[in-house]
């Protein structure tokens, strides 16, 4: 199974500009002026929309992200470095800090909103450290 996560953006040239800096690279088969479609596996993707573009796909309205949270989407890195990397990356290029980075020793993670206010997880899980359930009790 695909995944392809739908966001509505402000200035598509903006985000592009965004995630390229965050190492994304992008499918211009599936890109044009209204739409950018950003890689993040052979399994999934998101599709950065226009503000419009995206309106033209539901009835609802468009969650105001400064003010709502509608998702958030996690990012499995390999590594704690990777995580701040993508964070110190992000911040830099207009992304804004949404919380501090929690570490719970199995787990490592940290989290941003893109100059358009949607939220993204980046995070390291040590499976190794992962205590089966029936331990944990």
């Amino acid at each position: 199974m695909n995944i392809y996560v739908n966001l509505a953006v402000a200035d598509l040239d903006r985000s592009r500009r965004f995630y390229a800096a965050l190492g994304f690279s992008f499918d211009e088969r599936f890109s044009d002026h209204t739409a950018a479609a950003m890689i993040l596996s052979d399994k999934a993707g998101i599709m950065l929309l226009t503000r419009e573009k995206f309106q033209s796909f539901t009835p609802r309205a468009i969650a105001d992200t400064a003010t709502t949270c509608q998702t958030l989407l996690a990012l499995q890195l390999d590594s704690r470095e990777a995580v701040d990397a993508m964070v110190a990356t992000a911040l830099s290029h207009g992304g804004e800090s949404v919380r501090e980075v929690q570490d719970l020793d199995f787990m490592y993670h940290h989290a941003f909103a893109d100059p358009d206010g949607h939220i993204f997880e980046p995070f390291f899980m040590d499976m190794a450290a992962i205590q089966p359930a029936e331990a944990a009790q």
